[in-house]
């Protein structure tokens, strides 16, 4: 991603979830199987400084975030996030959720695709995770509960009021965050919730295929159109068909489109650099 790095070294390991990289897929892990993996002040902070860190990073081209055990995420946990929150003067009240949103507006800016590998349980704020990802593939046994209302709270947390009826359209996202029931895995792929649904069994095996395709694209073709999909949506057609038109031209002097016309000329498959 970037080639501008400061004195700080990227993060080395993590202390409130599970995170590695192999072959360009950085695999962020929630590990709280035992609480349904549900969020902590400490996770939401991690959240948001490894999403801060990631476009810096040159050994991460795609993000997949997925849970242990039967639980994506069962969103802020009742103990440790809510009842400590009844304590907190409106000031810290305002910085937590402050950056509860910083998470989310970082998932949205950061160029690096991001796959929400949804294994069970996606709820609260772990369905706005899911939600803030490019592209969601569910086990058959999730499902999603964006369930605000339901703990007398507004149910636009974390930018789902904005981001869920510009997926799902604004009746079924009125449906979804006024009454906060489950939606089960083929309800979210009807609707346009999820992308694919597949056997529990699969669901790791075919979040490899994908993360793994995206790993070894033209990652800079992949961020500018994450850019674009992003910026866009607030634009006149006007103003994003000059923004299409000034980042289509950069991209036609970069060295992965130069590639493809090599490799076509020469009959042979792209070798991506992502430059």
């Amino acid at each position: 991603m970037s080639a501008f790095r400061g004195s700080a070294a990227p993060t080395q390991s993590w202390n409130h979830f599970r995170f590695a990289i192999k072959d360009g897929v950085a695999t962020l892990t929630f590990d709280r199987p035992q609480r349904l993996n549900a969020l902590t002040f400490e996770v939401y902070a991690d959240l948001r400084d490894l999403l801060t860190e990631l476009p810096q990073r040159n050994d991460v081209r795609v993000l997949v975030i997925t849970g242990t055990g039967r639980g994506f995420s069962s969103g802020g946990d009742v103990n440790e996030i809510i009842g400590e929150l009844q304590t907190m003067d409106p000031r810290d009240l305002l910085a937590f959720t402050r950056m509860t949103g910083t998470v989310t507006q970082r998932m949205r800016d950061c160029p690096v695709p991001i796959i929400a590998s949804v294994n069970g349980v996606a709820a609260g704020a772990g369905a706005v995770i899911a939600l803030a990802a490019d592209l969601r593939i569910l086990a058959a046994s999730a499902t999603f509960s964006f369930l605000f209302t339901k703990v007398g709270l507004s149910g636009g947390d974390m930018g789902a009021a904005y981001l869920l009826p510009r997926l799902i359209g604004l009746g079924r996202a009125s449906e979804l965050l006024l009454l906060g029931e489950p939606v089960t895995a083929q309800r979210a792929l009807a609707i346009g919730l999820a992308n694919d649904v597949v056997e529990d069994s699969e669901l790791a095996a075919q979040t490899s295929g994908l993360a793994t395709r995206l790993a070894r694209g033209p990652a800079l073709a992949y961020a500018a159109t994450k850019m674009l999909i992003s910026k866009q949506l607030e634009m006149s057609l006007g103003a994003a068909l000059e923004l299409d038109s000034m980042t289509q031209a950069l991209l036609m002097k970069s060295a992965d489109h130069t590639e493809f016309y090599a490799a076509f000329r020469e009959g042979r498959e792209a070798k991506w650099s992502g430059r």
